[in-house]
């Protein structure tokens, strides 16, 4: 018999101050999630690094968890700071010749998604525009902006700004025909809803956990398909990017052939610790009862907000864990200062207010939420 997924809102804290609706902003983290870094702190103020080969034990089953999560082999994980830092390592180090190009939406994607492709400007890759419709990237819009020269798709999974889910299983099966990789942005998605990477023929998704994953800022997971592991060339190399990584008595450059050439030093343990108690806890619930639940609570919301006469959106058929809305009033401003000073959080983005729940929140607390709308009498 599967838990209930109220019992679960005993391990977030925040619910008891707030009504905490920003899980595609910054999410707050779990208590095990906190446990685990304070057991590994408390070890090494105790212990200095006696106890280091279980922490490398513990990063390699972390990996396992990051790679369970998206249908990937653990080989194909490296550890990253950031989704930016995992993108960046993809543009970065791809083997670019002049006249290729990327396709990306720059008008519409996170600043991570559009500046490490346009700086390979200097290097004679061009940036050519996938036409944004709907708040979306759809497959239509990429299938028009390939050419011969298109080398690469970049595309989030999930768009930040509107909430539009990307098809990702049309996208890359559009991208396999035409023979050009796929690098997805997955912040948005992964923690969230269901993601299998090799369904979607993605070669390169990067995400961090301080989103969808509840875990903590500067740690997250680049995960690089095998059969284009040869082809992405670490753009910093260091000891543990090599076959021989833990001898330190010989000189021995031999690189990795896996994602781990693309981790050149020592770990962020601290980080790795906390996003293994969140896959942990993620994996436990399941994605699919996660994606179900926000799916849940987001129905009820936009049936409500609409009553009030609220514009919200994309349509049910492209949210992932997002719903953005603008008031009958127009300007989302007054409203969003308004709810924030009674301890609302939520987002303000590209002109409208950002709703993202999580799977512990409960539909008595987006009732509230719509109560407070309703009750907003600025202008």
């Amino acid at each position: 018999m599967s838990t209930s997924l109220d019992s679960y809102r005993a391990e977030f804290p925040v619910l008891e101050k707030l009504l905490y609706f920003n899980h595609a902003g910054v999410s707050p983290t779990s208590v095990r999630a906190a446990t685990a870094v304070r057991e590994w702190m408390e070890d090494v103020v105790h212990y200095g690094v006696r106890h280091e080969r279980q922490w490398e034990a513990h990063v390699a089953h972390t990996r396992k968890l990051a790679a369970r999560l998206i249908g990937a082999a653990p080989e194909e994980i490296a550890f990253v700071r950031n989704t930016s830092h995992g993108l960046g390592l993809v543009a970065e180090g791809l083997d670019w010749r002049p006249g290729d190009e990327v396709a990306v939406a720059t008008s519409l994607e996170y600043p991570s998604n559009v500046y490490p492709w346009l700086h390979l400007k200097d290097r004679g890759v061009e940036v050519r525009e996938i036409a944004a419709r709907e708040g979306g990237v759809t497959p239509e819009a990429v299938a028009a902006a390939l050419t011969p020269r298109t080398r690469l798709v970049a595309v989030s999974s999930v768009q930040y700004a509107s909430g539009y889910q990307t098809e990702l299983e049309a996208v890359g099966a559009l991208c396999e025909r035409a023979g050009v990789l796929l690098c997805v942005d997955g912040i948005q998605s992964v923690g969230c809803v269901p993601v299998d990477v090799r369904r979607s023929r993605i070669h390169f998704l990067s995400a961090d956990s301080h989103k969808w994953m509840l875990g903590i800022s500067g740690a997250g997971f680049l995960y690089v398909a095998r059969e284009v592991l040869p082809r992405l060339r670490p753009v910093l190399v260091g000891w543990r990017s090599t076959t021989d990584a833990w001898n330190f008595n010989r000189s021995h450059f031999e690189l990795r052939a896996d994602a781990l050439k693309l981790e050149e030093g020592s770990h962020a343990y601290t980080g790795i610790y906390a996003l293994a108690a969140a896959l942990e806890l993620l994996l436990e619930v399941g994605a699919e009862r996660i994606g179900a639940r926000i799916r849940e609570l987001l129905t009820v919301l936009d049936g409500e907000l609409r009553a009030l006469g609220c514009d919200t959106g994309p349509a049910p058929e492209h949210r992932a864990g997002i719903l953005t809305f603008l008031p009958r009033a127009g300007d989302p401003r007054p409203l969003y200062g308004w709810l924030s000073e009674r301890d609302v959080v939520l987002s303000l983005r590209r002109g409208r207010l950002r709703v993202s729940p999580h799977f512990y929140n409960q539909p008595e607390e987006l009732e509230r939420l719509v109560r407070l709308v309703r009750d907003f009498k600025g202008a």
